[in-house]
């Protein structure tokens, strides 16, 4: 069967006709509720992207001549695809090099051992040879939820630009709440935010399909604190290291200008203390870092009382990174908090830093035989309400780029992100069913005791056995499969 050429470019499917039905009333987990929406953003980036304004701009963003392509006459092959029918992408010209082919897969792990399962795998992300979706039947809306994050204008702006320049559509919007979707009759919606966010958009996807209703659901992993497990990082964590060594280096000015001089930086990290994991390896000038995964006491033999006399004694002055979430079960008045929580469903933390500085500072004033000169530094929103730097630019670039195209594929209910560093699809129930958090037996966090020369505060052959105990655990239930729940696709 020979397919009609539509004016854009695109082959237009004869046989197909996507008729949209309304969206339910979505009830969210109480952590997605807060949703919010950079319209002014998004309603100025497409403005700056307006027909008619190609020139220098256009070159800019059409490096391979993508939009002369969409107008020119082009000839494709009719071939049906194998698991729906689509048609043919004209994202890259002739150059057929480009396209990712539909069975490449990225894997979760590939540090195994010889005899180890071959282990789960995620559909690779990037432009598909064919395409579910025509650029004139698109209606797009973009989401965002929860706090600031460097680079979410990023995202938002490529997203934008990837769907205009890349494929030709023109219908873009920013939505505050899901009945929008219904009353605009949208058939992609991408949703940005943490945990919390991608468990909404799970239930979005999962109603979706419970209809049967043709709307692709998309998901960028957004949280500063990096604790999206599968993906290697969250977009804006490398601006947020970056900016959290200004308060350190601060810190290292203030405590060795003067004798006994303690600096006290705290950093974002609510249950994964990355952030300062991150910042203090990169800094060389902290004595100590503390975080969630790795329990610390105050008084007695290796406390962390006892390392700062020495590390005073030693070098004069020193610094101290703790975590938001770090020292909580120390808190006096933490089973106060326990059970109290914000209005995104975060469990209330105690301020940890202000906590530890006063401690260290009665502790010392009680010894009477050593004075020290303590400065408390609490960048903690300073880190992420700045721009984004070059490299984070580039990945956020990619993965607005990533989730476009397995969008106008016909993938649904997967969220974007870096995996072992190859873009792939994700699953909406793998990056929710468990937090990232630092593994405290692992390298890094040997390299950072290594750095810092701090102690352990810890039974090592104890937390040793239970890692191996979890190996040997994932080893027996181990399954070589393809995690067919990332590639679900709108079917015709």
């Amino acid at each position: 069967m020979t397919a009609r050429l539509h004016p854009s470019g695109y082959q237009r499917r004869p046989d197909h006709f996507l008729s949209l039905a309304s969206l339910p009333n979505f009830s969210f987990p109480a952590r997605s509720i807060c949703l919010k929406f950079w319209v002014a953003v998004a309603a100025q980036t497409f403005k700056l992207i307006s027909p008619g304004r190609e020139s220098d701009r256009g070159c800019r963003w059409c490096p391979l001549g993508w939009r002369r392509a969409v107008i020119g006459a082009v000839r494709w092959r009719t071939e049906g695809h194998s698991h729906f029918k689509g048609c043919a992408n004209v994202l890259f010209g002739t150059a057929q090099q480009y396209f990712v082919n539909v069975d490449d897969s990225v894997a979760q792990t590939i540090v195994v051992h010889k005899d180890s399962p071959r282990g789960t795998h995620f559909r690779r992300a990037g432009p598909r040879q064919k395409v579910y979706f025509e650029p004139d039947d698109v209606h797009a809306c973009i989401v965002t939820c929860g706090g600031l994050c460097p680079g979410l204008n990023t995202v938002i702006r490529e997203i934008v630009c990837g769907l205009y320049y890349m494929y030709g559509v023109h219908r873009i919007l920013g939505i505050e709440i899901v009945d929008s979707i219904q009353d605009r009759r949208i058939n992609q919606v991408y949703i940005l935010g943490g945990d919390g966010t991608q468990k909404g958009a799970s239930v979005i996807f999962e109603e979706c399909r419970r209809r049967g209703l043709k709307v692709a659901v998309a998901g960028i992993p957004k949280t500063i604190d990096n604790d999206i497990p599968v993906i290697d990082k969250s977009f804006g964590f490398d601006t947020a290291v970056e900016e959290a060594q200004r308060a350190i280096n601060a810190a290292h000015v203030e405590a060795e200008s003067i004798e006994n001089g303690i600096g006290v930086v705290k950093l974002m990290g609510r249950y994964s203390g990355f952030i300062a994991m991150y910042a203090t390896l990169a800094s060389r000038d902290v004595d100590c870092c503390l975080i969630p995964e790795s329990p610390f006491y105050l008084e007695g033999a290796g406390g962390l009382f006892e390392y700062i006399e020495k590390r005073l004694k030693e070098n004069g002055h020193m610094v101290i990174v703790i975590a938001e979430g770090a020292g909580q079960e120390l808190l006096a008045e933490s089973m106060l908090a326990m059970n109290h929580q914000d209005a995104s469903g975060n469990k209330l933390l105690q301020d940890s830093g202000l906590w530890l500085s006063q401690k260290i500072k009665d502790h010392f004033s009680k010894l009477n035989k050593m004075s020290i000169n303590l400065k408390y530094i609490d960048p903690t929103y300073m880190i992420r309400a700045i721009p984004s730097n070059a490299s984070d630019n580039v990945y956020c670039t990619l993965l607005a780029h990533s989730v476009v195209h397995g969008a106008m594929a016909g993938y649904t209910g997967f969220t974007v992100g870096s995996v072992n560093g190859r873009h792939a699809y994700i699953p909406f129930h793998r990056v929710t069913e468990r937090q990232n958090k630092v593994v405290i037996t692992d390298r890094m966090w040997a390299r950072l005791l290594s750095s810092t020369n701090q102690p352990s505060f810890l039974d090592l052959k104890e937390e040793t056995e239970k890692k191996e105990e979890e190996t040997e655990s994932q080893l027996a239930n181990g399954v070589t499969h393809l995690d067919e729940t990332a590639s679900v696709w709108l079917k015709v």
